[in-house]
């Protein structure tokens, strides 16, 4: 006799055959349903340029050389101070000065080109969205990177002003360092703290300066005539580096100078604690850095306002998982729903396999009704997944109904919805005839 499991099975095979597969309209990276040639040419460069900081070649390629370039150009600034070197070398310099500001010059432009395809800038035209773009901190920087140069060509301005200039170059690298997006996070999650401590630093060097200044100043007038003298001796105690230029020569000085040390190894390595255990809490929680960029790349995603993508990004969490990995077994409970960044994933049900790549999602059903997992999904390759939380994906929909709207129509345009109610109950069914036997 067949068990009853494997009876059901081919019944649900031919209704699972009339899944679809990955969806037609969902945009894939190379931007090939965006309109005509310009458009599909400006989304592919908007990945490589701001979108493509993961898993994307060109991408990859494009910000190794650019990082290259400002590192160059670094080493080339210092190299032309050196007289010899800018005697014997001095054309080569100006010419590759010459290259670089025509290659940041290009980068400036195109990245204005593109950012309309920015999701959250979306709603408005054109002219308002590269407006806004140009006066955004990195925009600023690339600007001041080139218009010097420019300047130079309509007025006369000193030349070691401009070298002075070049070094801005070297602030390109913000813009190619996830690292520094992450510590830029951690700091400004942080900012009560490391303010509370800058507080009390302030006013143990105020108070170091004064008692010093009280018990040093008739013994050594010229060094802590004053509290605002007396405060270079209290940074270099407190910070421990002891110039050794000032020191106090009283019994009463030199003993309250051991005590401003003391103080000082703890107060003064309390933000660089903050700041630490604020990063290594960031690197735990994020496999990658996620950005706006990274989002945009998600097709759901496109449709959503700003305000609830500022929202959504803080309540991801980066995930890279290696092939073959199992992200969930068929009939588990539902703790996260997926976003593909890179990579391809497969979903596999007892007699149908379905296979999502990026700029796909997965899991929501099961979040959205509470049912269990109707497939066992397994990646295909390096997976780079942004994760939404159970909890994180109720918050949103509860706050967020136009996300809710979104993720149901996306639900009922791969058809996937009726057709899995019956595949979970059967699932259901089968784990209960297998505790009766």
């Amino acid at each position: 006799m067949v068990p009853k499991h494997q009876r059901r099975w081919p019944r649900l095979e031919k209704r699972l055959d009339v899944l679809p597969n990955q969806p037609d309209n969902l945009p894939n990276q190379s931007g090939s349903m965006h309109g005509n040639g310009a458009s599909t040419l400006r989304r592919r460069l908007y990945v490589i340029l701001e979108a493509g900081k993961t898993g994307d070649r060109a991408s990859s390629i494009f910000d190794l050389s650019m990082v290259f370039l400002i590192l160059a150009n670094v080493i080339a600034f210092a190299a032309e101070t050196d007289v010899a070197l800018a005697a014997e070398y001095g054309v080569a310099f100006d010419l590759f000065n010459l290259v670089s500001i025509g290659i940041f010059t290009g980068e400036y432009l195109l990245r204005l080109w593109v950012c309309i395809d920015h999701p959250p800038l979306r709603r408005f035209g054109p002219v308002v969205v590269r407006f806004r773009w140009a006066l955004t901190p990195s925009m600023l920087i690339d600007l001041a990177v080139i218009l010097p140069f420019y300047l130079s060509l309509l007025f006369a301005i000193d030349l070691r002003v401009l070298r002075i200039f070049r070094l801005l170059r070297f602030l390109k690298l913000t813009r190619f360092s996830p690292a520094l997006d992450t510590l830029g996070r951690v700091l400004y999650g942080e900012r009560r703290a490391i303010f509370g401590a800058l507080i009390v630093m302030f006013g143990l060097l105020l108070f170091s300066s004064s008692i010093i200044y009280a018990l040093e100043h008739e013994a050594q007038p010229e060094a802590f005539g004053s509290v605002l003298r007396s405060m270079w001796w209290a940074v270099a105690t407190l910070t421990t580096v002891g110039y050794g230029d000032i020191v106090p020569i009283t019994f009463p000085g030199r003993l309250f100078g051991g005590l401003v040390m003391l103080f000082g190894l703890g107060m003064f390595a309390l933000p660089i604690a903050i700041i630490s255990s604020g990063f290594a809490r960031e690197i735990h929680r994020r496999d990658f850095v996620v950005s706006w960029g990274m989002v945009a790349r998600v097709s759901l995603f496109q449709e959503l306002a700003p305000t609830i993508l500022a929202d959504l990004v803080e309540m991801l969490e980066a995930q890279v998982v290696e092939p073959g990995a199992v992200i969930a077994h068929r009939g588990d409970v539902a703790d996260a729903m997926y976003f593909i960044v890179v990579g391809r994933v497969q979903l596999k049900f007892e007699n149908r396999i379905l296979e999502l790549s990026e700029g796909d999602s997965f899991g929501e059903m099961a979040l959205m009704d509470e049912r269990l997992r109707s497939a066992t999904i397994t990646t295909m390759a390096r997976c780079h997944l942004l994760a939404l939380p159970a909890p994180e994906f109720r918050k949103l929909i509860s706050l967020h109904p136009h996300a809710r709207e979104l993720i149901q129509k996306m639900i009922r345009e791969r058809g996937l919805s009726a057709q899995t109610d019956n595949l979970e109950n059967e699932i259901v069914e089968d784990r209960a005839a297998e505790k009766d036997t």
